[in-house]
């Protein structure tokens, strides 16, 4: 394997896209309540892409196969599907989320859990390595920072089980964070 250290300029050189987005353009946020659908039009158009690719992940999370290594400074994530359309989602999905951690472009989503919102915040502390496999693609994200190392193997830890359960670990997660969820719209009200 060849590994690459992953920045948005080498998830654009893997060929990584936006899937289905006409732009990347921003549209205005706010408004709406957190609970609100996650294609409401207060998403920009990657947004409304990447969860339909989330979607089409957790309806056949049968088919995924993943593992997770727990690094002493991070995390190593392996994910494969033998179905090349389901590979491809993965690929595009890991590359695209990783590169939107990096620039800080938090899609603000319902099912977001207090680790990946560490990860978005702590952005500047974590080195991300990806390289792609035949079935999938494996992701090796490093940090010195122990807040930081603790996020990134809780949220490898949540999506291995919204890949082990799909569509009803997703729904209880958005449950779970629902309280969260309000406090970090009072945080981003009170830092405007």
């Amino acid at each position: 394997m060849r590994w690459r250290p992953l920045s948005v300029f080498a998830a654009a050189a893997l060929g990584v896209c936006f899937v289905g987005t006409a732009s990347n353009a921003q549209s205005p946020r706010g408004g709406m309540p957190r609970t609100a659908s996650m294609t409401s039009t207060d998403r920009d158009s990657a947004t409304i892409a990447q969860m339909a690719v989330v979607h089409q992940l957790l309806r056949h999370h049968n088919r995924i196969t993943r593992t997770v290594t727990k690094l002493p400074g991070g995390v190593r994530t392996l994910t494969e599907s033998d179905d090349p359309l389901i590979a491809q989602h993965i690929k595009n999905h890991v590359s695209t989320m990783t590169a939107r951690v990096m620039a800080g472009d938090d899609p603000d989503l319902p099912l977001e859990s207090a680790a990946l919102r560490t990860l978005f915040r702590n952005k500047d502390k974590i080195r991300s390595y990806a390289d792609t496999t035949a079935k999938g693609i494996v992701l090796i994200q490093i940090s010195r920072d122990r807040e930081t190392i603790a996020a990134l193997q809780q949220h490898a830890a949540e999506v291995s089980e919204l890949v082990r359960r799909g569509m009803p670990a997703l729904h209880e997660s958005m449950m779970k964070n629902d309280g969260m969820m309000m406090n970090h719209e009072r945080m981003k009200k009170e830092r405007r």
